[in-house]
């Protein structure tokens, strides 16, 4: 059973938790964020899908399906490993309450966990800034693709 370790010992271990708790609600914006560009991502995939059927232009569609592809898959890992932070977040939570509760030492633990939690959150990160970028490339505005533009620009401008 629970040993009686008084309203100050609990106080303190809520007081330890907090922060990591704070961490949970950003990860939960994050989450949020990547899913509904995700569910954006498939509604594209799904309107060229159902368009590359009837288009003659099927070449040009399956070239932006895989693409579009690329970025669901960057944004699911990204997803993924989101949520593995805030699986490590939440038992970097249990584990303070659990070592505030029964007394023992879970410094090793308690940096171990936010360790690999910090590195996932990295990750994940880095993936969905990867799909910023790639989606932002491969704009297309009448045929050309932002990248194509800029270049072109660029080749106007030297004499």
């Amino acid at each position: 059973m629970f040993p009686d370790i008084g309203t100050s010992g609990i106080a303190h271990a809520i007081q330890l938790a907090l922060a990591p708790v704070f961490l949970l609600t950003a990860i939960g914006g994050l989450l949020s964020m990547m899913t509904g560009r995700l569910a954006r991502v498939v509604d594209r995939a799904r309107l060229l899908e159902s368009q590359a059927a009837t288009d003659p232009q099927l070449a040009e569609k399956s070239q932006e399906l895989g693409m579009i592809a690329h970025r669901a898959r960057m944004l699911s890992w990204a997803i993924a490993l989101c949520t593995t932070t805030a699986l490590l977040v939440a038992a970097l939570v249990a584990i303070l309450f659990m070592g505030g509760i029964y007394s023992f030492k879970v410094g090793t633990p308690i940096a171990m966990l936010f360790i690999l939690a910090m590195l996932s959150l990295i990750a994940a990160l880095t993936l969905f800034l990867r799909d910023v970028f790639f989606s932002t490339a491969n704009l297309r505005f009448s045929g050309s693709t932002l990248s194509e533009l800029s270049r072109k620009r660029r080749d106007r401008r030297r004499p």
